[in-house]
């Protein structure tokens, strides 16, 4: 009862916000290969959606276009009031929003884990370092490592470089996450100590788009899962309904190949 009254509240609360992605009749091709299939999906503010698929589905493209690392072909994308648009400028005011986490690491090896924290919004955000450095060091406590400020990504082990990567995003205070696949290239022993880190930020209230196979992880923090199928969302449901009620077949064998 205390889980049905909380996931209540927490409709309630995302009814009352803002939509602050907005995706309609996405389309993408790589060559002659449909990628993106006419895609619609609209996010509240504090939502987090989880993206389910099986390899080559598209949910990885999908995410990308979000922030312009791929490039939409037709179709519109809007975030927080921002259309995505040729724009570089443009382009830019969208990916200060959107902080980005992908399977790899990708930290600069010859600097310290805090430098890689506050690197970028010195850069972008024009901050002064004692400022960057303050908020660096705060993130770092927040997911975890902070004894390891001083070291170099080499010293680390998977998941400490991976939250490290998570604190580097939200470093820029991003208003949405944008996870593709983040414990994917992590030992199993490290998934969780990542996992932990997102459903306490999923827990904050962050706007969260997260590609995973983790099922425990989807049916626990989304609000809402999507299911991508040869470029096309395919069903779109809260995790009761879609973990145990889904209607799409496709679904269904997706379902019983992974649980």
């Amino acid at each position: 009862m205390e889980k049905t009254i909380q996931t209540e509240k927490k409709e309630k609360h995302l009814e009352d916000q803002i939509d602050i992605i907005k995706v309609e009749k996405l389309n993408k091709w790589f060559g002659d290969l449909h990628v993106i299939k006419d895609v619609d999906l609209t996010v509240k503010q504090g939502e987090v959606i989880v993206v389910l698929g099986p390899s080559g589905s598209g949910k990885s493209t999908f995410i990308r276009t979000l922030n312009a690392l791929e490039e939409l072909q037709s179709g519109t994308i809007e975030i927080d009031g921002i259309e995505l648009t040729d724009d570089l400028k443009n382009v830019e005011e969208i990916r200060k929003e959107t902080g980005m986490v992908f399977q790899q690491f990708n930290l600069f090896p010859h600097m310290t884990i805090l430098k890689n924290v506050y690197l970028a919004p010195i850069w972008v955000r024009k901050w002064k370092k004692a400022k960057a450095e303050e908020i660096a060091l705060g993130l770092l406590e927040r997911v975890g490592i902070p004894e390891q400020a001083n070291k170099f990504p080499g010293q680390l082990s998977g998941g400490q470089q991976q939250r490290v990567a998570i604190a580097r995003a939200l470093a820029m205070q991003p208003k949405i996450m944008l996870f593709d696949e983040p414990t994917s290239a992590l030992d199993p022993e490290m998934v969780n100590e990542v996992l932990d880190v997102m459903r306490n930020l999923a827990e904050s209230g962050m706007t969260m788009i997260v590609v995973t196979h983790e099922m425990g992880f989807a049916r626990q923090v989304a609000d809402r899962l999507v299911l991508f199928d040869k470029g096309e969302v395919i069903e779109m449901a809260g995790p009761e309904e879609f973990f145990d009620n889904p209607k799409h077949e496709r679904t269904k064998l997706f379902l019983s190949q992974i649980l």
